[in-house]
């Protein structure tokens, strides 16, 4: 069998996910979330209370919407 060739991966379909982000600081954050909207990302969030966080894990493992739980005071 011969290798796959590769390519470039970020033509595929342009589609583009985040799914999480490690070791970073809160200034990467903070910067990342201010260019954030300049360059197309839109987030999808669900706030829920922090007393329905159970509710929220639920929601999130039955596949109730996509997007992020928020919990909110």
């Amino acid at each position: 069998m011969s290798d796959i060739p590769s390519f470039s991966y970020d033509l595929l379909w342009e589609e583009r996910q985040l799914v999480s982000v490690a070791n970073l600081t809160r200034r990467d954050g903070i910067d990342f979330l201010r260019l954030a909207p300049n360059i197309g990302i839109v987030t999808t969030t669900h706030p829920y209370p922090l007393r329905e966080a159970n509710t929220a894990l639920a929601d999130l493992r039955a596949g109730l919407f996509d997007g992020a739980a928020v919990l909110t005071p």
